[in-house]
């Protein structure tokens, strides 16, 4: 029995990560066929507390699960701790007494309380005392809406508004200015504004780097070259190769030493890594986060596709992936100032191929548009069990590369 949680980031004013919302599926390939939202609660209650450990989905961040009237009125709250979750109560449950009770000994015993795709409604006035977070869908109510849900909790200044389905950075900015504190969305992986920029030094060696480690025949002498050039590079790449992760019996000291034992795969996985984390600092480190976990899936599933591809070609492409939300510019417009691979150019330029699909499967899980993974997993001869383990792995190795860079 595998089940699917899709986590979708919830970022703050300032673009940091405040939450995730954990989106079940009890199938990728279903919707919701047999299962109703008491049994999708369950199980993903079941998976975080007992199975995995919801630190496993979230990265010690707190996660919004969804929760009916009957698992509400079940306990399963309670089986998760007041600091890793935020109780989101469904759009379908009704204001109620025993609503109103449950919430009362919820908020009493220190849970978040959340009110999913909320409806204005004057009854909700006697549960505001106990409310933390009203989610509005800024695809499906208007200005006139918000305001006046800001009129009604105007005298509970706990409550912070969350507008989920924001989708640009045009709408981010429409929502901060009407109130919003927090934000759901996947509007910061888009370009924020289209604007030139030259790359510096030390990203113009890493670019250099990336392609010189992308040829078929790797030429030592070059790479050694580039960084005996840029000290900060230098001074990184041996810290890298000294780390405690490989378990290093003795001191590696110089650039051709470590350039010979990290290897060409793990080499080119951490230029990829310091390219990504490090040309534009004022990125949310999500959109970073991101791009890792695109990195890695791609990585973790070439080998598994009909027509195996080359894993590190694989990694590259999805880590640049994201490129033009990081750098704020046209993707075409800086593939031609980055010197890389064409097979990658022409991937990310015309999103076509095996690595393109297995990038387009990973936006579906992210944004849990399940029924749509099927066709692109029976054209990659994929199965659902190994699209669920390689997703898992790629988000958990993403989590600790953002923590180490971060």
């Amino acid at each position: 029995m595998y089940f699917y949680a899709a986590r979708q980031p919830i970022l703050d004013i300032d673009k940091n990560l405040f939450a995730y919302e954990l989106l079940f599926r009890d199938s990728i390939i279903n919707v919701f066929p047999d299962i109703d939202g008491d049994e999708a609660t369950t199980k993903m209650i079941e998976a975080s507390s007992f199975n995995l450990g919801i630190s496993e989905f979230t990265g010690n961040k707190p996660a919004f699960i969804n929760f009916t009237l009957e698992t509400l009125i079940k306990g399963y709250p309670e089986t998760l701790t007041t600091d890793e979750l935020v109780v989101e109560i469904l759009e379908t449950v009704k204001p109620g007494k025993k609503l109103l009770s449950i919430c009362k000994d919820l908020h009493q015993k220190g849970y978040t309380l959340a009110l999913d795709d909320y409806i204005h409604q004057s009854v909700w006035q006697h549960f505001y005392p106990f409310i933390h977070i009203i989610k509005i869908d800024w695809q499906d109510t208007t200005v006139d809406t918000i305001k006046e849900v800001k009129i009604a909790i105007a005298d509970f200044p706990h409550i912070k508004l969350l507008a989920e389905k924001v989708e640009t950075y045009e709408e981010y900015n429409q929502a901060l200015e009407l109130g919003f504190e927090l934000f759901q969305g996947f509007f910061f992986a888009k370009p924020e504004m289209m604007k030139t920029k030259s790359l510096s030094p030390s990203q113009v060696s890493m670019a250099e780097l990336l392609y010189e480690t992308s040829k078929k025949d790797v030429d030592l002498a070059s790479i050694t070259a580039v960084f005996e050039r840029d000290v900060t590079l230098s001074y990184k790449l041996l810290r890298y190769a000294n780390s405690a992760i490989f378990k290093r019996r003795s001191e590696i000291s110089t650039i051709k030493q470590a350039l010979v034992t990290l290897g060409s795969t793990e080499l080119k996985r951490f230029l990829g890594l310091m390219f990504a984390a490090n040309i534009n600092p004022e990125k949310p480190s999500e959109l970073i986060n991101g791009a890792m976990a695109r990195a890695k899936f791609c990585e973790l599933m070439a080998s598994q596709v009909k027509s195996p591809i080359d894993n590190s070609i694989a990694f590259l492409t999805g880590l640049l992936s994201l490129i033009d939300a990081i750098v704020d510019e046209d993707l075409e417009s800086i593939l031609t100032k980055l010197p890389l691979a064409q097979e990658i150019k022409d991937t990310l330029l015309t999103r076509e191929g095996d690595t393109a699909a297995l990038i387009m499967l990973l936006e579906l899980i992210e944004r849990a548009e399940w029924s749509k993974t099927t066709a692109v997993m029976e054209k990659l001869g994929l199965e659902k069990a190994s699209v669920l383990k390689s997703y898992n792995e790629a988000i958990a190795w993403a989590d600790e590369q953002t923590i180490a860079n971060y």
